[in-house]
């Protein structure tokens, strides 16, 4: 195999999309902290879906093309840091080959070498040791490749190989995974896709995957109308999602499938065309669905037909959501924040934010999400507060994309955020806003509690499985199987002469006794601490403090 269409490539991205789902736990556990969040493996998985998504509706043999559509369900739905990473990868590809038809082994290396590029650039301090680096080896191995062989196949095995290798090497990069003694979980999901992508040149598969769909009858084209709320009826220019399947006759027209893609195309948009030796199933954006099927009807007969009214549609959205076709006029600030658990999203909006996206720990939102969020406000100008570091990437992806000027408040915790928020100023300009913002940050320090999920030894605390451990801005500074000893060491080791209030917001599984406990350590040991509680009911973490 000496050259990759779109087609294959469609293979390619189906096979790397439910190998890495088949192993996203086996990533998660390989979260350097041993907390029961560890989401690497999901977040690139649902990241990863929702490209391949993009390219199932969009299955076409020009590469280019199909490059653009995953390039797109990816950005869309990237989640995570790793998976944000993933996106910029496969979107520096995608540009390579956008003008292409098909692409020769040199070609596919050369694009996989772009990917790399784009990657690093989105990445503001790039560490070596994780994904990045997996992709720039195999990158490297796979280009030398392409100077001694022809063969698509000999290529992706060298950049598999390069991956794996890579790998292996992660723990002598990142003194922390050698500590812990696992890979980078983020690396282990690019080689989960890799090999699928090998799997797929070759024509095998994978052991515990479904066999690659290739029925053309039972494939579904779906519409994503999740924007519906965000648009108005008028903007709809074809307004009926038309759908049929022709039984190709020999005995008529002739088929040949660029031509009836191309005349097909001059009916509306949405355009997307499967075809095989027998059977031609198309889907359309129309305004006249009638002459779209007695098209069809030229080649054969029509077995499955479809047509959906799209602005009915769309006006039903609208009534559910409580909306009206009047535009509004546009705020002057608005503040979007992530939360995790009713209680917290409750808080966060008392104090004065507009918009709250649910997620966080165990669930990143999305780009997508929070690019909703971003039009849901409809302001001149607005914050986000991803209020967890690995939402950092997708918050600022989401920015960049927007129209609007939007800024990306870097905290990485609830705490954080809620003292960022509390700083915020309408009388003042957006940029001496963030500056607050932003300077605030520093002066907030983050205690949390929750339990291993593993036995470990990092950042010289020895912990076992089912302990709690106490966490300081990040870091792990003790263990016991007491919650309340591992409570009282933590607030020792954090709790200083500049400190003066601790907020105490209690998670899903908090307890009153611990709760008890916490209100007597610090009026007893800290009479001077002025300490409030809020229900914030977030999971993963029963307790959680703001110290400043």
């Amino acid at each position: 195999m000496n050259t990759i269409n779109g087609l294959m490539f469609a293979q390619m991205i189906d096979l790397g999309a439910r190998n890495l789902a088949k192993n996203a736990e086996k990533i998660n556990s390989l979260n350097v902290f041993p907390v029961p969040d560890g989401d690497t493996g999901t977040n690139m998985n649902l990241s990863m879906s929702s490209g391949a998504a993009e390219t199932r509706n969009n299955i076409v043999s020009n590469i280019g093309q199909l490059g653009k559509s995953f390039s797109k369900g990816l950005l869309m739905g990237a989640r995570g840091n790793s998976g944000v990473i993933l996106s910029q990868l496969f979107r520096g590809m995608s540009q390579y080959i956008e003008n292409k038809e098909e692409i020769t082994a040199k070609e596919f290396a050369q694009a996989m070498q772009n990917g790399v590029e784009i990657a690093y650039k989105a990445v503001m301090k790039p560490v070596e040791g994780t994904i990045l680096t997996v992709a720039r080896e195999s990158a490297e191995l796979g280009l030398k490749a392409s100077e001694n062989t022809d063969s698509v196949i000999e290529v992706m095995e060298s950049i598999l190989e390069g991956a794996q290798e890579s790998l292996k090497r992660t723990p002598e990069l990142l003194p922390v995974l050698k500590e812990v003694g696992v890979v980078d979980s983020g690396g282990q999901g690019l080689v989960c896709v890799y090999q699928g992508f090998l799997a797929a040149l070759k024509g095998e598969e994978i052991e515990g995957l479904d066999a690659v769909q290739t029925n053309i009858l039972n494939m579904n084209f779906e519409d994503d109308h999740s924007n519906m709320d965000f648009m108005s009826t008028e903007d709809i220019v074809y307004g009926f999602c038309t759908e049929f399947t022709v039984r190709l006759d020999s005995s008529k027209k002739a088929f040949d499938e660029q031509t009836f893609r191309e005349d097909l195309n001059k009916f509306g948009d949405s355009l997307l065309v499967i075809a095989d030796d027998e059977y031609a199933k198309t889907h359309i954006h129309t305004e006249t669905p009638g002459d779209v099927f007695n098209y069809g009807q030229q080649y054969g007969e029509l077995i499955k037909i479809k047509s959906e009214n799209m602005r009915e549609q769309h006006r039903e959205v609208l009534k559910k959501q409580g909306l009206t076709e009047s535009k509004k006029e546009k705020v002057e600030y608005a503040n979007v924040a992530v939360s995790m658990g009713e209680g917290l999203s409750e808080l966060l909006k008392s104090f004065g934010v507009d918009y709250v996206v649910e997620g966080g720990q165990t669930m990143n939102p999305s780009t997508e999400d929070l690019l909703k969020a971003i039009k849901a406000v409809n302001a001149k100008n607005i914050y986000i507060y991803p209020n967890n570091k690995n939402i950092q990437l997708a918050a600022q992806q989401a920015a960049d994309l927007s129209d609007d000027n939007v800024f990306v408040v870097s905290s990485k915790t609830a705490p954080q955020g809620i003292a960022a928020i509390m700083v915020f100023n309408p009388e003042a300009t957006p940029e001496e806003n963030y500056n607050n913002m932003q300077s605030t940050l520093d002066s907030v320090k983050t205690l949390e509690i929750t339990y291993a999920v593993r036995d470990t030894n990092i950042q010289g605390v020895e912990i076992k499985e089912s302990q709690y451990m106490g966490i300081l801005d990040g870091k792990i500074l003790c263990a016991n199987e007491n919650v309340n000893i591992t409570i009282e060491e933590l607030l020792s080791k954090s709790i200083d002469e500049d400190s003066e209030i601790v907020t105490l917001y209690l998670g899903e599984d908090s307890e009153d006794d611990t709760v008890s406990f916490i209100e007597e350590t610090i009026s007893e040991k800290f009479p001077d601490i002025e300490l409030e509680i809020v229900n914030s009911g977030q999971p993963v973490y029963p307790y959680i403090m703001g110290v400043e």
